[in-house]
């Protein structure tokens, strides 16, 4: 079976959809892959809310992702019986969860984007092909003519013809089947001259995933989980970087690179509370009782999974760290219901409830695990540490780009890798996203779309959140819709000074802000 367009671009996730959806604005065709059932990756599949800058809310995105955070907004009030101070608030923040001004539910996230791409699916401009993973390529002198993927629900396999690729998959799947150098893992200090890179290279010293789940709380009830099978192994394990065992309220301290404890609900003290971290449903924001209780999503230190990667090894043990990963959110679960040390004196909210309904599963859990870490091309530019620590710019500030195909912002945040347990949280700059990036040292027609960019580890820390993703997977598309239209080579719109200015006066005709403010803050 076949199927062809203009542009192909393989996974379903923020990156991948604003490709997509460029592309289709620009006039081309596209098919849009996906491996579970819902698009949206971080925000949807994988129910990360947001992780955003200060700036967020006056600039600092794409016009398209502020669009996005407008919908959302707007979702809530035309479709929820909000209080009065709630639907006033020119800033609603549903969750009023501390990690974002726009803690949101998943299913609200997959609406509002389902929305943002409906004219162009109901067009036939964009098809969209779900549970479909890439298994295979075809390319010759530098140029892939096809990418296989393989559907789920059928056992088919589908060969997409294209003139430019997009690998916007949570792990780069398409880089090696293509044959694209790529890198994994962590890169060696002596090799991009960070001071936060281990002296050696590994490839498979790579950032923890985490398997999400929803919870609520009904005080007096008791949905206790049958006991996990790796529980016992994950209650009495202790991380090589703490004293403490990992189901503990005894967490990292990012600001202080030692510990801190947490506790479960606001205390009125000063204490960290979890609960309302990334909480996407505050029941006090909503009338008539609606929500029983809050409703927030776990994504904690506690359970990000670290004993090994899940790609760049055989099936087997994919596999295995795949299931772990799983086995250690149950198991935080159990314990949360079971052991878990309350203020009290006892032990255990057996009232805490999980909530498949919100994820859309069976279980409680995301559709998919968050994937920290991609593959990552080997670009005509990679971004360092250098050019993004405060402490290593100094007064030069941000690094600016000639050729900027946008802007992002967060610290530097490598959570405990599968080897080392290296983790970082170091300040830095905003910073702008050069279009050498982007573009691939050798493969002609293929460009990454997401997480899967010219970094380092360290530097992805900083280039793998919700808006930048977006944003790169919005430049991504752009690019190659200018490529397909005008007979070149994506290489060639940076290489010729014409066609490099008429594709960033596409991007800021559309609303893509390349460079920061002169007057910044910081």
């Amino acid at each position: 079976m076949k199927a062809t367009a203009d542009i192909i671009v393989l996974g379903g996730g923020l990156g991948g959809c604003m490709a997509a959806l460029a592309a289709a604005k620009a006039g081309r065709s596209v098919l849009l892959t996906e491996e579970t059932d819902w698009l949206g990756g971080q925000l949807t599949a994988q129910a990360v809310p947001p992780d955003e800058h200060p700036w967020i809310e006056r600039f600092g995105c794409t016009r398209t992702y502020r669009e996005f955070r407008e919908r959302v907004r707007r979702y809530y009030r035309d479709n929820y019986p909000l209080t009065e101070e709630a639907r006033g608030n020119a800033e609603l923040n549903p969750g009023n969860g501390w990690v974002s001004r726009l803690c949101h539910e998943p299913r609200v996230a997959l609406h509002v984007l389902e929305d943002m791409l409906a004219p162009y699916v109901a067009s036939g401009r964009i098809t969209v092909l779900y549970g479909c993973r890439p298994v295979g390529a075809s390319v010759n002198e530098d140029t892939i003519h096809s990418v296989a993927v393989h559907h789920a629900a059928t056992g088919k396999t589908i060969e997409l013809l294209g003139s430019c690729f997009l690998d916007a998959t949570e792990c780069g799947d398409l880089l090696p089947l293509a044959g694209a150098e790529h890198v994994t893992g962590a890169e060696a200090r002596g090799e991009t001259g960070e001071p936060h890179a281990p002296e050696e290279a590994d490839p498979l010293d790579m950032q923890s995933i985490t398997h999400v789940f929803a919870l609520d709380y009904r005080e007096g009830g008791d949905y206790t989980i049958d006991k996990p099978a790796q529980y016992e192994d994950w209650r009495a394990f202790v991380p090589g970087f703490s004293r403490s065992p990992l189901l503990s309220w005894i967490i990292p301290d990012v600001n202080t690179n030692g510990e801190r404890e947490a506790v479960l609900f606001p205390d009125g003290a000063s204490s960290l509370a979890l609960w309302t971290y990334r909480r996407i449903a505050d029941a006090s924001q909503f009338e008539g009782g609606l929500y029983g209780s809050d409703v927030t999503l776990v994504n904690w230190s506690q359970n990000d999974y670290f004993l090994g990667p899940i790609y760049g090894v055989p099936a087997e043990e994919r596999a295995r760290h795949l299931e772990g990963a799983r086995q250690l959110s149950l198991s935080l679960v159990y314990w949360l219901q079971t052991e878990a040390p309350r203020p009290d004196g006892g032990r255990g909210y057996p009232g805490l409830r999980l909530r498949p309904d919100v994820l859309g599963t069976d279980d409680g859990l995301a559709k998919a695990p968050y994937i920290r870490e991609s593959r990552r091309i080997k670009a005509l530019q990679t971004v360092t540490e250098n050019d993004v620590s405060r402490e290593l710019r100094g007064e030069r500030g941000i690094r600016r780009y000639e050729d900027s195909v946008g802007i992002g912002s967060y610290h530097l945040d490598l959570h405990p890798t599968t080897r080392t347990n290296r983790m970082c949280y170091i300040p830095s700059y905003p910073y702008e996203i050069p279009l050498g990036a982007l573009l691939p040292v050798r493969i002609r027609n293929l460009l990454p779309a997401c997480k899967n960019i010219g970094t380092t580890q360290i530097a992805n820390g900083c280039y793998r959140l919700h808006p930048t993703e977006w944003n790169i997977g919005e430049s991504a598309g752009y690019l190659a819709a200018y490529a397909v239209a005008n007979g070149v080579i994506p290489r060639a719109v940076r290489d010729d000074p014409a066609h490099l200015q008429a594709y960033l006066a596409l991007l800021a005709q559309q609303g893509i802000e390349t460079h920061w403010p002169d007057d910044l803050q910081l």
